[in-house]
């Protein structure tokens, strides 16, 4: 495979959809920068929202397709408006598709402590979890707005 012409890969790459092709870019270098191509995800999105949505939304300063691809879709999933949503187990405060901020893994931290011991060396204690009660109330919003999205979208219906 590694012989084969990037212009043989990129018209293979151009057969996937945004899930596989985000999904060969993890296989190795190669396909990452290959599956990053701007015209493979300029096609994707004009397929998906139509040439003039296209025009309208092209990349401006550093951002690439896959970028726009990517704030257009999280608009599509979860809305304009303001809110927190969870992807794995990290939690984003999202704004206009864009993620303003990361609020915390539901993962516990950890952190540790460093401190000097009575010869005057430093030694490691134990790592000791560390959460605020925000990311605590932060969690639970969230939780709040996953469990109620099936009545909202029932209501919908």
């Amino acid at each position: 495979m590694e012989k084969l012409p990037t212009d043989l890969y990129l018209k293979i790459f151009c057969w996937l959809d945004h899930q596989n092709l985000a999904a060969a870019q993890l296989v190795c270098r190669k396909w990452r920068d290959l599956g990053s191509d701007e015209m493979l995800w300029c096609n994707l999105f004009k397929e998906r929202w139509g040439i003039d949505n296209a025009t309208f939304y092209a990349p401006v300063d550093s951002k690439s397709w896959k970028d726009v691809f990517i704030v257009q879709d999280r608009c599509d999933r979860v809305g304009l408006g303001l809110k927190i949503i969870m992807e794995g187990d990290d939690c984003f405060l999202v704004h206009q598709g864009q993620i303003q901020r990361h609020l915390g893994s539901r993962e516990p931290e950890s952190r540790t402590f460093n401190s000097i011991n009575n010869r005057g060396e430093e030694s490691i204690d134990e790592e000791q979890p560390c959460s605020s009660i925000l990311d605590k109330i932060l969690f639970f919003v969230g939780d709040m707005e996953t469990a109620s999205l099936h009545a909202k979208r029932s209501r919908l219906l």
